[in-house]
């Protein structure tokens, strides 16, 4: 003889057997979907990096690492913007005409935004990091700021342009980026997605 069916007891196990296989199912698509992320390793070798600039105040700068190299953001005040026109005669490449960057840095600001530069900190001298120097204080009555190699004296303007008569030999490097939106830049892809 059968006994009776406890629905209410078969509804609670339906349902406890559903949560149970969806925390399994989370358990095994959690680490698959994150397996989907660039490795470290390969962020190292060119993955796009993802930078918020929300937080970046007027002349400040921040950095971040791409392809093993520090890459920095700069959001350069708009007296900086308006100074980088009046050293023209002053720089070794003023145009960037022989200088690593993509085709859309090709202007006087060296960006996609002038409010904004992106280049890498890696001085094309020896491969040293020039420090971020605003304001240009007692280095050089010439020198309006930008940025300054301790190591042989190569200084560059705020668009990362290079100097006469200094040891480096071209612009310092502005990488493949694009921005995202307002507040945010993808280092490492232009606006076709590639490096």
């Amino acid at each position: 003889m059968t006994e009776p069916v406890n629905q209410k007891r078969r509804n609670f196990l339906v349902a406890a057997t559903g949560v149970v296989g969806a925390v399994g199912a989370t358990f095994v698509a959690v680490p698959f979907v994150a397996s989907w992320k660039p490795s470290e390793k390969a962020q190292a070798a060119g993955a796009p990096v993802d930078v918020d600039l929300s937080a970046l105040a007027e002349g400040q700068m921040l950095t971040v690492e791409w392809r093993g190299k520090p890459v920095w953001v700069v959001r350069r005040p708009q007296a900086s913007v308006d100074a980088l026109t009046g050293v023209r005669d002053k720089l070794r490449d003023p145009d960037s005409a022989e200088s690593l960057q993509p085709d859309f840095a090709k202007n006087e600001y060296r960006s996609l935004k002038p409010e904004y530069l992106v280049m890498v900190g890696v001085c094309t001298h020896l491969g040293c990091a020039p420090l971020y120097k605003p304001n240009a204080g007692a280095i050089s009555a010439d020198w309006q700021g930008g940025f300054f190699c301790p190591c042989h004296g190569s200084r560059f303007d705020m668009a990362g342009r290079v100097y006469k008569a200094v040891p480096a030999p071209t612009n310092l490097e502005v990488p493949p980026y694009r921005f995202l939106s307002d507040t945010m830049v993808r280092i490492g892809e232009n606006e076709q997605g590639v490096a």
